[in-house]
């Protein structure tokens, strides 16, 4: 595992964004891990957030795009600290765009910010998490509507490596095939487990034998090989 992935791993503990224990998720699954993005809330934690987001979407994508999408609301400073980060770790000026929930009719008029979108952007996607591609339904009608545009992929921070909408295939790879563009994580919840098992992070064992048996019952009746 890379580096950078490891480091991402102790962050998300650090940060009391990933947690272990129960937890009822909005699907109704009691789960024995929560992620929440929105627990990153001092700068540092937004600089350095940016950055496993630039160093993972330019592994998988490269420079060669113009657009960084973030949903509405979450997505929207995931977008902003990514593009940043971009901007100083490769030298392109990508640009950033988010949506809003209502349209605006005054002033800065219409249903997106940031950046515009035009014909023959190159786009990737960015979001915290998908856990059932439920997210991606409304996102991709808003960006296709913009213009004659491409959309390259998706980039989340944690694939939960769960079913989605189907049943079946985990939610990223739902997404794959129903809108035919690359869906990926910075890290998987494999290799948060791989990393954290039985292995001091922050002065203590997020994952032990308990917790670490509650994932495998999970991943038994939820999870996708």
């Amino acid at each position: 595992m890379e580096q950078y992935k490891q480091e991402f791993i102790e962050f998300m503990v650090e940060s009391d964004v990933l947690k272990f224990g129960e937890f009822t998720l909005k699907s109704g699954r009691k789960s024995p891990f929560f992620m929440n993005a929105g627990a990153y809330v001092t700068g540092s934690q937004l600089m350095r957030l940016g950055e496993y987001y630039a160093r993972a979407i330019y592994e998988r994508y490269g420079a060669d795009f113009d657009v960084l999408f973030g949903p509405a609301y979450k997505g929207i400073p995931l977008s902003v600290a990514a593009t940043i980060a971009f901007s100083r770790l490769y030298g392109k000026e990508i640009r950033y765009c988010s949506n809003r929930k209502e349209a605006k009719d005054h002033g800065d008029a219409g249903i997106l910010l940031g950046s515009k979108i035009k014909d023959g952007d190159r786009v990737v996607i960015i979001e915290d998490v998908t856990t059932s591609g439920k997210s991606i339904e409304e996102t991709f009608p808003i960006v296709k509507a913009q213009g004659d545009v491409t959309i390259l992929g998706l980039m989340v921070s944690l694939n939960r490596m769960e079913k989605g909408l189907g049943g079946e295939k985990s939610a990223l790879e739902e997404i794959r095939e129903k809108y035919g563009f690359d869906a990926n994580a910075i890290v998987t919840m494999e290799e948060v487990v791989e990393h954290l098992y039985n292995r001091p992070c922050q002065g203590r064992v997020v994952i032990n034998d308990e917790i670490k048996a509650a994932i495998d019952e999970y991943y038994k009746q939820y999870g996708c090989n």
